[in-house]
């Protein structure tokens, strides 16, 4: 069977998205890998296997499109309200917490935040299907 392994972004900067990531997330990085033209950083933390990877373009000056294909990268925490906060003290944005119902039950409950170069990010708590 096939397993989900990581997913990659395209980032400007480096450092400033490796500092979100980090300080938001608590992913650091597993591994650095300089090209000619590109570098990929693999970010990973101990709770899971699955890694984003940050891919810099060498030269690359302007901001990328996010165009309208993009949807989210997932996390699930214990706590939403606490990593809300935590967030919301780093001087990051997080948007207001919601819930989802789905046949009036309880779907989820969640908050959306952008990484340094737009990219959406969806924090979730745990329960349900969000293990």
């Amino acid at each position: 069977m096939a397993k989900a392994i990581h997913m990659m972004v395209r980032v400007l900067e480096e450092a400033r998205s490796v500092a979100f990531y980090s300080q938001a997330f608590g992913l650091s990085v597993a591994q650095r890998v300089d090209f000619a033209d590109f570098t990929l950083i693999y970010l990973s933390n101990p709770e899971a296997d699955f890694e984003v990877e940050l891919t810099v373009n060498k030269g690359r000056t302007e901001p990328y499109g996010l165009g309208n294909g993009y949807g989210h990268l997932a996390f699930v925490v214990d706590n939403l309200e606490a990593e809300h906060a935590r967030i919301a003290g780093l001087g990051y944005s997080p948007k207001d917490i919601k819930q989802m119902t789905h046949e009036g039950k309880p779907f989820g409950r969640f908050f959306f935040i952008e990484d340094p170069d737009g990219y959406k990010i969806e924090v979730l708590e745990k329960g349900g299907r969000f293990k």
